[in-house]
């Protein structure tokens, strides 16, 4: 089953389909033309040609130019489902947009909202989620980094963080620190930081195997004014999970993505290649397994939406 016989589904509609279409040309054109030697600029320059076209507004609520009310989990599904299929930086690219603003559009303050928002929207500036520390990743109430009163207007955040997606090359972070209202998970709130503040630093640019921006950063007295909080005193780890939540599936349909392109080039490839006389696809092994696949694909499909 194609991804054009999964937008028949009935939880599809025609925005869907239509925001779908689109993007997949878009995808086959404009971003398989973008170069990808250097990793920093060639994220930078998907963020700016994703943007341009209109296709972050899917991580925007409508209030500030983007598709629905509130974020629609399908259509971030669809869009990186897509963009994994033909370019893996393309679909961070995208992801790393939505997940650096999600918590400015679920508990940022109008003044924040309109200050941070249109430029992610429209590709001007890079987003990034300063969650995870050495010591503390998955077990968020772990968290160590501070932030304290600094006179009656700012904060002083000081800590690390690292496995930052888009650390160096983004405009600004949302940043999770410890703020004593409670134990553990009741005593974190989360800021806004612009990446030019004093006292934020790139420690490390960490190297992995599908490269793309990834960094520690480090936090050295860094005022941030209290109205950069994002909710209210002691509500950071509800932040964290309510962003988490709205993207979470959307690592399943990446990953349908890869799945599908795999899919792809085994059916090229069977098809292609010749052995004993006859192409790969004819041997009924090679048949099995592509069909076992091809089932295992369409079962993550349902998952997934």
């Amino acid at each position: 089953m194609t991804l054009e016989e999964t937008l028949t589904w009935p939880f599809f509609d025609e925005q869907h389909r239509g925001f779908a279409e689109a993007l997949a040309r878009f995808a086959d054109t404009t971003l398989a033309e973008l170069p990808h030697d250097d990793v920093d600029a060639a994220c930078r320059a998907r963020v700016k040609a994703l943007g341009e076209a209109g296709f972050l507004k899917a991580v925007m609520p409508a209030e500030h130019g983007g598709l629905y009310d509130r974020l629609d989990v399908r259509t971030l599904c669809l869009a990186r489902e897509i963009l994994a299929f033909r370019d893996g930086l393309s679909d961070f690219a995208f992801a790393m947009q939505g997940l650096g603003s999600a918590s400015i559009s679920l508990f940022g303050s109008a003044a924040l909202k309109a200050r941070y928002l249109p430029p992610v929207r429209d590709g001007r500036a890079i987003a990034a989620f300063a969650l995870s520390e050495p010591e503390a990743g998955s077990d968020v109430a772990a968290l160590a980094a501070t932030a304290k009163l600094d006179g009656a207007s700012h904060l002083r955040i000081d800590g690390s963080k690292t496995w930052i997606s888009n650390g160096g090359i983004a405009d600004h972070y949302v940043v999770f620190a410890r703020t004593g209202e409670g134990p553990g998970a009741k005593g974190l709130s989360a800021f806004v930081v612009d990446a030019a503040a004093p006292g934020l630093s790139v420690t490390e640019r960490i190297e992995v195997i599908a490269p793309h921006p990834l960094a520690t950063l480090r936090f050295e007295g860094v005022r941030v004014p209290v109205g950069n909080r994002l909710g209210g005193p002691g509500d950071g780890f509800k932040v964290a999970m309510a962003t988490l939540d709205v993207f979470r599936s959307t690592v399943g349909a990446a990953a349908l993505g890869f799945a599908r392109r795999a899919l792809h080039e085994t059916v090229e490839r069977a098809a292609s290649r010749k052995l004993f006389g006859a192409p790969l696809a004819e041997l009924q092994l090679t048949q099995a397994a592509i069909a076992d696949s091809a089932s295992e694909v369409d079962a993550s499909a349902l998952l997934v939406y």
